[in-house]
């Protein structure tokens, strides 16, 4: 059993023609799909009319199936009593702010003010051995978010998780040791039920690599004992964290700081598909740590380093952020009559997803079938080009702006009812549409003194 990627295109002209958003979408995963492959994560990247699609698959001879990221389901009544965010910062791509070890956490605390609960997923806010998640945030994995988008699951809020820590038996045991004093301290400082910690030895085999278009990704292999661990234990934990070697080419560490930004992260791809495989088979929350290779790599002087990976240099296992993160992970909600209950968030609740520009996936065509509006940062550059606005939205649905600051200030107007051009000047007038009905007669003074006469009676 592995995950790998698969590499698609296909042209589809303009979006507003021949097939919609979401067919395009649907149609790239079912010809990612078949007898022994389910997709779990997907990345389009539209380029003068041609469409790229990256997927991700678990390939699995034993067919196990997980959740589909293809379904979706019509949201019904919105609710309009709250006022509820999604927050996406996709893995793997580069973005400016959130590409690296938790450097959109100010991000999410600002949004976080502008309305009721903000959804996020990991890549947001870990930062090795810290994590700010605002207090009305809901930590969820980040193919459990597309799924709330597509309609087809719900979150429900809890008051703590008993959590399974999976560490792999390294060969070195200052990292399995560093990794259970981690544990000890998120349960002594914060009061987590870690319910146990487990090394599993063959431990699961992560390799992390660039797709064709610079994206991070890689390929997941030897995953049969990690899934036999977490049968065993089924019901005894209700979030699954995990810490695991990465291999990538040992150049790929000193490169990434050296780079000061400029060089996508090439661990968090491979990182987002295997959490994205372990919460579709076992919708649980999950999310995952790298461990060390050696100490070699553990020692290496990578110097004053950008202030955007500045917690990744000083972290020695990266550990406690996911576990921060799944200390209070909502349950996921896949029952449609459990979804309509009033304790559960689902797409119905859903006021707003903000994103980054350019950037087109599963909640974005999501929020556009669903009629969610859809706030997207000029300033949060990636590698992705795409251009938004020529995809087929409600007017007044997109909203494209210069930074985050500005976000949060429509997203106050959105909040507050206020029409956002009311608050910018110029200000234009309402349209008036002059119509004339065909065929009717104009009325007369005295008919319209009679008909007033009438009234008045």
């Amino acid at each position: 059993m592995l995950i790998r990627e698969i590499e698609s295109e296909s042209k589809i002209g303009n979006w507003d023609q021949g097939q919609g958003p979401m067919q395009v979408l649907q149609t790239a995963i079912a010809e990612a799909s078949g007898k022994d492959l389910t997709p779990i994560r997907i990345v389009l990247n539209e380029e003068k009319g041609i469409v790229r699609s990256e997927i991700g698959v678990l390939c699995d001879s034993e067919r196990r199936r997980g959740h589909s990221i293809g379904d979706y389901r019509q949201r019904g009544d919105v609710n309009s009593s709250e006022f509820n965010a999604v927050m996406v910062l996709p893995t793997g791509i580069g973005a400016e702010l959130g590409g690296h070890a938790g450097d959109a956490c100010p991000v999410a605390r600002l949004l976080a003010q502008a309305c009721d609960k903000l959804v996020l997923h990991p890549n947001v806010v870990n930062a090795s051995d810290l994590n700010e998640l605002p207090e009305n945030s809901l930590y969820v994995e980040g193919s459990v978010l597309a799924r709330l988008m597509m309609g087809t699951a719900g979150l429900s809020p809890v008051r703590s998780n008993r959590i399974l820590l999976v560490i792999d038996a390294h060969k070195d045991s200052i990292f399995v040791d560093a990794a259970i004093n981690a544990a000890n301290a998120a349960r002594s400082s914060i009061g987590i039920d870690i319910v146990e910690v487990v090394t599993l030895d063959p431990p699961v085999r992560m390799r992390a690599r660039f797709t064709n278009s610079g994206r991070a990704a890689g390929r997941v292999e030897e995953l049969e004992y990690l899934c036999k661990v977490l049968d065993e234990r089924a019901g005894s934990y209700d979030a699954i964290a995990l810490s695991s070697v990465i291999d990538v080419p040992h150049e790929f560490h000193k490169e990434y700081f050296d780079a000061h930004g400029s060089m996508v992260n090439p661990w968090g791809g491979i990182e987002a598909i295997f959490t994205h495989c372990i919460s579709s088979l076992y919708n649980l929350p999950s999310a995952h740590s790298p461990m060390f290779e050696n100490r070699e790599v553990a020692n290496m002087d990578v110097g004053m380093v950008d202030p955007r990976m500045a917690a990744e240099a000083v972290s020695m296992t990266f550990l406690n952020c996911i576990l921060k993160g799944l200390h209070k992970s909502p349950r996921i909600v896949t029952d449609i009559n459990e979804m309509r209950q009033a304790h559960v968030l689902s797409a119905e609740d859903v006021s707003v997803l903000i994103q980054p520009d350019g950037c087109l996936g599963i909640p974005t065509i999501a929020a556009l079938e669903q009629g969610i509006a859809v706030i997207a940062v000029r300033e949060n550059a990636t590698i992705l080009k795409n251009d938004l606005s020529v995809l087929p939205w409600a007017p007044g649905q997109l909203h494209i702006v210069e930074n985050y600051w500005e976000a949060a200030g429509l997203m106050l107007a959105m909040r507050a009812g206020i029409l956002p051009a009311a608050t910018r000047r110029p200000l234009e007038g309402v349209p008036v549409t002059p119509e004339q009905l065909g065929g009717v007669a104009a009325v007369t003074d005295d008919e319209a003194s009679a008909v007033d006469f009438i009234s008045n009676e």
